[in-house]
């Protein structure tokens, strides 16, 4: 029986792999063809600068992928062993349904691994190198909408609305403080060139002009201007927190996405894109495991001659629905404010019902 579950690894993991190796390739080409039309607008901007930011960006793709591959090598597998009868074979040895069931868990619980390490580590650093490079070579900003990215923070009794433009590297471009009492007053206005951020709490301003207000008697405003090389500003947000609000939430780390999320709810803004995408990035690469137990019923098929092709058609479809799915779950949860959990569970509810009805009445039944 370990001579049988070594076999059927191997097959399941090449099989995928080769999948996967192909998808990439395709969407290489896709993204390398469009990345073409910069070169050549900038000076130092080639076919090499071009290649390597499509290069990391292919990380990203790995981790969108990952799942319908899986769906797609392993329903291949087990139609391919069910076509030449060796399933049947492994049948008569004793390979009985729940211990073909757990064989593939356990290779799906690798590929559950192996996709939340990409999709939590491997993607948003190579996403964040990528748009370095694109900014570096080309002159340019990582840039959030017209106005950019606004932040909310509240301290002291004070509130603090911040404006940050752009992005690029580690500097934060075109920063604008607006600094309110309790009672709604202005307080300060900071308009800054560039700003960095310092690990305790600090941003460090550069190229500041800086307007004071202050209120000797309620009906009374008192204005002071100053202009500054450099200017120290205390916060909370972390450099992390800014580039959540202008890069897209499923590009950063779950344990970032979740400090983020507390800080938007501290500081009474709305959550909710943010949280479905938090329980998104949680129970997407648990999506693998609903494949493999989706792939497992193809092995107790009859095929005849050519109908291999098919039925991995009606694979690669299962796997761009359920991929479908989960954007329109996620688009709809925003937009009727969803309970953020069960918006970004239910397809892998749904397809994980749908696998199991499969496996009950093709395997157990039949």
């Amino acid at each position: 029986m370990k001579t049988l579950r070594k076999m059927i690894f191997k097959d399941v993991i090449t099989t995928v792999a080769f999948v996967t190796l192909a998808f990439l390739a395709l969407f290489f080409f896709f993204d390398l063809l469009d990345e073409m039309r910069y070169v050549g607008r900038y000076e130092q901007y080639g076919v090499p600068q071009a290649m390597l930011v499509v290069l990391l960006e292919v990380p990203n793709h790995l981790y969108e992928l990952l799942p319908i591959t899986v769906l797609i090598g392993t329903i291949y597998v087990m139609a391919r062993l069910a076509q030449s009868s060796e399933f049947t074979i492994m049948r008569t040895s004793g390979l009985g349904p729940w211990l073909a069931l757990r064989t593939l868990v356990t290779i799906g619980a690798g590929f559950v691994v192996l996709t939340f390490l990409i999709g939590d580590y491997i993607a948003p650093l190579s996403e964040r190198a990528a748009s370095a490079t694109q900014a570096k070579f080309q002159g340019g900003t990582v840039t959030s909408g017209a106005t950019g990215a606004w932040l909310k923070e509240r301290k002291d009794g004070r509130t603090l609305a911040i404006n940050v433009r752009n992005i690029r590297d580690d500097e934060l471009l075109g920063v604008r403080i607006f600094e309110f009492d309790a009672d709604g007053r202005m307080l300060r206005q900071i308009h800054a060139e560039k700003a960095e951020v310092k690990d305790n709490d600090l941003w460090k301003l550069s190229q500041v002009r800086r307007s004071e207000f202050s209120y000797p008697e309620p009906t009374q405003a008192r204005l002071q201007r100053y202009t500054e090389a450099e200017y120290d500003f205390a916060t909370n947000l972390t450099s992390n927190m800014v580039a959540a609000a202008v890069h897209k939430p499923d590009r950063m780390p779950t344990i970032e996405l979740f400090r983020f999320i507390q800080h938007l709810q501290s500081n009474d803004q709305s959550a909710q894109k943010y949280e479905i995408e938090f329980w998104r990035k949680l129970f997407y690469p648990l999506s693998c495991l609903v494949m493999v137990v989706l792939a497992l019923p193809f092995a107790y098929l009859h095929f005849r001659s050519g109908g291999l092709a098919g039925y991995v058609f009606g694979g690669v479809m299962a796997g761009i629905s359920f991929f479908l799915l989960n954007n329109v779950f996620g688009y709809a949860g925003n937009l009727n404010n969803w309970q953020p959990m069960l918006t970004a569970a239910a397809p892998g509810v749904i397809y994980s019902l749908l696998s199991l009805g499969a496996f009950t009445w093709l395997v157990l039944r039949r």
